[in-house]
């Protein structure tokens, strides 16, 4: 998974049109945490990650378990075909939506 490295935060959530309180809560930040990683204290690779996963890839983290999980990582390492023909099935019907 790539990890967010070198982004301005501040600048993703304002084009997300939200507040602190708002953009770091979805993950599990405090704002005054989130303030200090906009004034550029490190953000820690844990935190970049559900970054990118809920910010940048849009992806509600509440809907996500653990066996979900398990069945990407099966069909990604064991049925790659599959995998790769449902991703494509997937990406189709999410732009019909």
């Amino acid at each position: 998974m790539k990890i967010v490295e070198n982004v301005d935060v501040r600048e993703i959530r304002r084009k997300l049109g939200l507040n602190q309180s708002d953009f770091w809560s979805e993950i599990g930040v405090t704002q005054s945490g989130g303030s200090r990683y906009e004034s550029g204290r490190s953000i820690p690779r844990p935190v970049q990650a559900l970054l990118r996963l809920v910010h940048i890839e849009q992806i509600d983290i509440n809907k996500i378990r653990k066996d979900d999980y398990e069945v990407v990582e099966f069909l990604r390492s064991q049925k790659s075909d599959l995998f790769k023909s449902l991703k494509k099935e997937a990406k189709a019907w999410k732009k019909e939506k």
